[in-house]
């Protein structure tokens, strides 16, 4: 986290993933960054008239005023929202998944300074602002976080140690961490496809690619295991 550098004054741009009330008018937040993550405080941002308010919101991009003195948390001393994604707000399964999107980001964060904690959330949450198939939203984000995290999943080799073949049906082994041959297998060549893809391409690459809801069910219950 950003906080255990040296002591500054930075900007940055961020989202808040979490917030809680402190003090009589303050909220600390955990926010993500390009940087990594920071826990800052807000104070007075409770009051009804306070600057701040207006700039910190859930699902917002923020531009961040913040200063590091002796204190364990960071000070927001500015804040200016650039981007709202007020479509998130309208529908409750929206909300459902941008708070799991949230939820997850701040605990895979807590130790990292990886750019692209940012950049999956920013591309989930742009995602459910535009409309794109909760699903797919879900599966392309477990995937890159799992990624982005060191943990790779094997979409190449089956468990014999061969390429997966376009001819063939698999099954996953879970104790192989690996699909093995199985000519009852739920998962074949256009699955496999869109999980390559899934964990190499932008979210709304693949938000373009054709495939049935049955299709979309079976690749989402795949990567709700391996994740």
């Amino acid at each position: 986290m950003l906080n255990s550098i040296a002591k500054k004054d930075i900007r940055t741009l961020g989202y808040v993933l979490r917030r809680v009330n402190y003090a009589e008018f303050d909220r600390i937040l955990n926010l993500i960054t390009p940087q990594g993550k920071i826990v800052a405080i807000a104070k007075g941002v409770r009051k009804e008239k306070s600057k701040l308010a207006g700039s910190i919101e859930m699902f917002s991009l923020t531009d961040f005023n913040i200063h590091f003195g002796r204190s364990e948390f960071g000070l927001i001393t500015g804040a200016k929202m650039q981007r709202h994604y007020g479509n998130i707000v309208k529908d409750l399964s929206k909300m459902e998944t941008a708070a799991m999107v949230l939820k997850k980001i701040d605990r895979a964060s807590e130790n990292s300074d990886n750019p692209e904690y940012f950049r999956i959330l920013e591309q989930g949450l742009i995602g459910l602002d535009a409309g794109i198939n909760l699903k797919i939203i879900e599966a392309w984000f477990l995937m890159n976080l799992k990624r982005t995290a060191g943990e790779e999943i094997n979409l190449y080799r089956s468990t014999d140690g061969e390429k997966l073949a376009e001819n063939m049906r698999y099954s996953w082994d879970v104790g192989e961490n690996a699909f093995a041959k199985d000519e009852r297998g739920e998962f074949g060549a256009n699955e496999i496809k869109i999980l390559r893809l899934m964990s190499t391409v932008d979210l709304k690459v693949v938000a373009r690619v054709k495939a049935d809801d049955e299709m979309v069910d079976k690749i989402l219950r795949f990567v709700r295991i391996v994740g």
